[in-house]
């Protein structure tokens, strides 16, 4: 699964790179330790734009009661995303890509599980696949919109540390996998399942990563560098 990342820069230096015709967020921190329910930046289409948006992380079905199913729903699997009732609908039209800076696994140890941070080794953000939803607070009436992020099978160097990792997308997919049009889930399904294994680096980092109010960027830093 993937349960922390990091998402550092401005929200015009995201809108940039994933080329978007509208940024419409919401203030979010820049955060070394994103973690579940908390507020991201993602690219969605939305009536013919690409929009750079803000979105909770944990997605709620619009068919969910109450908000609190989206703490379980962080990471949806590949393999069932056409077949999840969770999913299943977001997966026809309501695709997106989660920027990152790079985000952590924990590779098992004896007395413990050791943090790794993976990321580009040229520094530029990953474009995470994830799904997005929006959902209407029954009660109060309020909108809010969610995300999740897909995972999948490791690559070389996470493999190691990890038995899955966020689907990353290379640039040649993002408009596809964006366009809303495109609702055949065997069409999405083939464009995500063969893709080509992204080049990462990887490095262990302090166990100070495990507590979501610790925010900085030490928490990245090789561990051989001082850090504990």
């Amino acid at each position: 699964m993937c349960g922390r990342f990091v998402q550092t820069r401005e929200a015009e230096d995201y809108g940039a790179y994933f080329a978007v015709d509208v940024i419409k967020t919401d203030a979010v921190l820049r955060s070394w330790n994103v973690a579940p329910t908390k507020q991201v930046y993602a690219v969605a289409e939305h009536e013919g734009e690409r929009m750079l948006g803000t979105f909770e992380w944990g997605l709620v079905p619009f068919w969910a009661k109450d908000r609190k199913i989206g703490s379980r729903l962080i990471n949806a699997r590949v393999e069932t995303l056409a077949e999840k009732p969770a999913f299943r609908d977001s997966f026809k039209k309501r695709r997106c890509i989660i920027p990152a800076d790079g985000f952590y696994e924990w590779e098992p140890k004896p007395g413990g599980k050791l943090p790794h941070y993976i990321y580009e080794p040229d520094g530029r953000p990953l474009a995470l696949a994830g799904l997005w939803s929006s959902w209407k607070n029954p009660e109060s009436g309020e909108s809010l919109r969610t995300c999740t992020i897909i995972t999948g099978e490791p690559s070389d160097v996470v493999a190691p540390i990890h038995n899955r990792m966020p689907v990353m997308l290379p640039r040649s997919t993002w408009d596809a996998w964006l366009d809303p049009g495109i609702g055949d889930s065997e069409e999405v399904r083939h464009l995500i399942e063969h893709l080509p294994v992204p080049d990462l680096a990887e490095h262990p980092v302090s166990t100070l990563v495990n507590r979501v109010g610790n925010d900085s960027a030490e928490l990245t830093e090789p561990l051989a560098s001082g850090a504990v």
